[in-house]
């Protein structure tokens, strides 16, 4: 993560510099400033927005659209018997999928049913939450 965002800033502060070289360059004669082509001129003033929205798209958009892709897969694939933990800490298991947009979790060693929304579901558990001794629920 950390290496992400030095890269982000290393090329913030590239176009920053490019752009910066391109404000302050000196002027010369007039016959000097003839000579600079137009689609240069352009280049230049575009060439760092640019490179900005690539470096964000490359490392803030698309992560984000990866990871709220898996999130969505793993809400679609939910099913009794799952073994969750929701948005609030709490740790169940489905015992009923009512439709599209609730669920309902056993909780606790009595098995209280509980209803909460589909999107309150961080994540599945892969394991299961045991101890020896006791089963934590």
């Amino acid at each position: 993560m950390k290496s992400k965002i030095f890269v982000v800033a290393l090329c913030l502060m590239l176009a920053m510099t490019t752009f910066a070289l391109a404000e302050t360059a000196p002027a010369a004669d007039a016959a000097a400033m003839e000579e600079v082509n137009p689609i240069a001129a352009l280049i230049g003033t575009f060439a760092p927005m640019v490179i900005i929205l690539v470096v964000f798209w490359l490392f803030l958009i698309r992560p984000q659209r990866k990871k709220d892709k898996k999130v969505k897969e793993m809400l679609a694939n939910l099913k009794v018997g799952d073994r969750v933990c929701t948005i609030g800490g709490i740790y169940g298991t489905i015992t009923n999928i009512r439709d599209e947009n609730t669920v309902t979790l056993a909780l606790g060693p009595q098995d209280v049913p509980v209803v909460f929304a589909r999107w309150a579901i961080r994540n599945v558990e892969e394991i299961t939450v045991e101890n020896d001794a006791e089963v934590l629920a």
